[in-house]
C-alpha cells in the first residue's frame, strides 16, 4: 500500500471516529445515563486507556490485513453527505424517545402492540429500548447511525474482522462459493463482502421485513444475493449448502435455548469443512479492564440475555453441534470465533 493510501485510510478512520464519537458524546449530555456506581478515577483511567488501545490495535491490524492483500480498504464515505447529515438529524430527534424508554422501563412495545404475532416472542422486544424495536421503516434507518455511535464508528472495522477468515475458508473457490450471513440486518457486512468478492454467491437471514429492505437497498448493486426472511433456528435452506456462515452480533439478543437451535442449524446447513465465523460482544475476562462495561450493559441498553451470554463457554457450545474452534482474536469490544464443522 502507497503511503497516500495509508494516510488517506487513516485520516478516513479518525474522522469516522470523531464523527461518530461527537455523536455518543452529544447524545449522553441531551439523555445522561443513570449509574448505580460511578467509577473511580483510577478505574475510569485504565478503562479509557484500554478503549484507547484496544482502538489502535483494531485499526492496525486491519490496516496490515488490507496491505497484506487480503480484503480492500472501506469506502472513504459510505453515504452521500446529505443523506448522512440527514441520519444525523433523526437520530438526535429519537434520542428523548429512547431515553423515556430507557427510564421508564419500557421494553415490550412491540409485544404489547399485537402487531407480529408470527415472530417468536423473544424478538418483540426494544432491545437497546430501541423505537419500535427491529420492526419499522424507521428502526432500520436509524440503526446503523445509533450502533456506529455506540462504537465511536468502528462497528463496522469490527465486523470485517470476518472478511480475512471469509477469505481463507474460500480460497480459490470465490466463483462457486456460498457465504450465509444470520441476522444479516441492514445488509453493511454483506455490502463489505461483496465490495471485496463481487462474483461470490451470498445469502443474508433475518427475521424484520424492514431491516430486510434496506438491505436490499444496500445491496441492490451487486449480483447473486438472496435476502430471506426467516428465523436464525429454522433456516429454509437445504443441508449441507453454504460453505461459510457468519453470525454477526446475534448470539447475545438469543435465549439460551435458542442459541442451541441455531448452533443446530448453523451445522445442518454447513457443508463438512465449512467454517462458521462469530463475531459478537468481548465476553467477562476477554479484557478485564472492560468487564464493568460489560456488566453495565445490559441494564443501560436492554439486553435480556446479555449476561448470560457473557459468561457462556462458546467454545464447548459450539463444539457440542460439531463445530471446532480454529481460532480466537479480540477486536476492540467484540470477540472473533472461527470454527470449522
Amino acid at each position: 500500500m502507497a503511503l497516500f493510501d495509508r494516510l488517506t485510510y487513516g485520516a478516513t478512520q479518525a474522522a469516522r471516529i470523531g464523527w461518530y464519537g461527537g455523536h455518543y458524546l452529544l447524545a449522553r449530555r441531551i439523555a445522561p445515563p443513570d449509574r448505580e456506581r460511578r467509577a473511580g478515577r483510577e478505574e475510569g483511567q485504565r478503562l479509557r486507556l484500554e478503549v484507547r488501545r484496544a482502538m489502535r490495535e483494531l485499526l492496525a491490524r486491519e490496516l496490515a490485513d488490507i496491505e497484506a492483500g487480503i480484503y480492500r480498504a472501506p469506502a472513504p464515505v459510505d453515504l452521500p453527505p446529505a443523506r448522512l447529515l440527514m441520519r444525523s438529524a433523526r437520530f438526535f430527534a429519537d434520542i428523548r424517545n429512547v431515553d423515556t424508554r430507557r427510564r421508564q422501563r419500557v421494553v415490550d412495545e412491540p409485544f404489547r402492540a399485537g402487531l407480529h404475532p408470527g415472530l417468536p416472542r423473544y424478538y418483540l422486544q426494544n432491545f437497546h429500548f430501541q423505537t419500535d424495536g427491529w420492526l419499522s421503516p424507521q428502526s432500520a434507518e436509524l440503526y446503523d447511525t445509533q450502533v456506529e455511535t455506540l462504537f465511536s464508528g468502528l462497528a463496522d472495522t469490527m465486523r470485517r474482522r470476518a472478511l480475512p477468515h471469509l477469505a481463507s475458508a474460500l480460497r480459490g473457490r470465490i466463483r462457486h462459493g456460498h457465504v450465509l450471513d444470520i441476522a444479516c440486518g441492514t445488509g453493511r457486512f454483506l455490502a463489505d463482502v461483496k465490495r471485496n468478492w463481487p462474483r461470490l454467491k451470498v445469502t443474508g437471514l433475518d427475521l424484520s421485513p424492514p431491516y430486510l429492505a434496506e438491505a436490499r437497498r444496500t445491496l441492490d448493486a451487486w449480483p447473486r444475493v438472496d435476502l430471506l426472511e426467516a428465523q436464525a433456528e429454522a433456516m429454509p435452506l437445504a443441508d449441507a449448502s453454504v460453505d461459510a456462515a457468519t453470525v454477526i452480533f446475534l448470539f447475545h439478543e438469543l435465549p439460551r435455548k435458542v442459541r442451541v437451535q441455531v448452533l443446530s442449524e448453523i451445522a445442518r446447513v454447513l457443508k463438512p469443512g465449512g467454517v462458521c465465523v462469530l463475531i459478537d460482544s468481548l465476553q467477562k475476562g476477554d479484557r478485564p479492564a472492560m468487564d464493568s462495561l460489560i456488566d453495565a450493559f445490559p441494564r443501560l441498553f436492554h439486553e435480556p440475555y446479555y449476561a448470560d451470554y457473557a459468561g457462556a463457554d462458546l467454545e464447548a457450545l459450539f463444539g457440542s453441534a460439531g463445530l471446532t474452534l480454529q481460532a480466537t482474536e479480540l477486536a476492540f469490544m467484540s470477540k472473533v470465533m472461527v470454527f470449522r464443522r
